[in-house]
């Protein structure tokens, strides 16, 4: 039987667990995707004494139906689209635009507000190890290293405490390592994999970042 984690601070202490290798490695980094992998990869960058920054992703929701993801953008120009989402609800081309330019702003808003005006950490000839909660279909993520991989690091881990089985299969072939100790068969929601699944906020978001031993 698979059981939750009781929250975002014990799924970073699993993951770091699961990649001690990279502890104190000068040539890896880790990136949270805001807002509720920030925790996470707090947990991580702090045990493996590792540099932690920011990957801002959005979810590009279905016009009247915006839980449902259409597709996925990043920092970075990555941008992703779920073409089963598409072909099933046919959302006209000037609604997705509209999505898009919306979405792209608050990307931006977000990005101004968690870095203060500090540039984004170089990731060129690094590995780096990106963090969520848990993954559902996955298009964030694969949006996020989508971005990445145009900053051309030397190697993505992507690090998930929970995902479906055939989200992890998918993704595994998009990058160099998938880190995911709970892959359960019956998959609703991120959520349910979780005792304590409140959201995060900006200023909790702000606050880990400043509180990183090496930023």
């Amino acid at each position: 039987m698979i059981t939750p984690y009781h929250n975002r601070v014990e799924a970073g202490h699993v993951l770091a667990l699961a990649l001690k290798s990279f502890r104190n490695r000068m040539d890896a980094i880790v990136l949270g995707l805001p807002r509720g992998g920030v925790p996470v990869a707090y947990q991580i960058a702090e045990a493996l004494h590792l540099p932690l920054d920011v990957l801002v992703v959005r979810k590009l929701g279905l016009p009247g139906q915006e839980e449902l993801a259409m597709g996925a953008l990043a920092q970075g120009e990555g941008i992703v689209f779920n073409p089963d989402v598409l072909d099933s609800y046919h959302p006209g081309t000037r609604e997705i635009e509209r999505t898009v330019q919306r979405e792209q702003r608050e990307l931006r808003r977000r990005e101004l507000a968690y870095r203060t005006g500090k540039p984004p950490l170089d990731v060129k000839g690094l590995t780096v190890i990106l963090v969520d909660d848990g993954l559902a279909t996955g298009a964030t993520m694969r949006a996020a290293v989508q971005a990445l991989r145009k900053q051309e690091p030397a190697a993505i881990v992507v690090a998930v405490p929970v995902a479906p089985p055939d989200t992890c299969m998918e993704l595994e072939r998009e990058v160099d390592q998938l880190v995911c100790p709970k892959r359960p068969p019956y998959f609703s929601a991120i959520g349910q994999w979780y005792e304590d699944f409140g959201q995060t906020s900006d200023e909790e978001v702000l606050a880990l970042l400043s509180h990183s031993e090496v930023h």
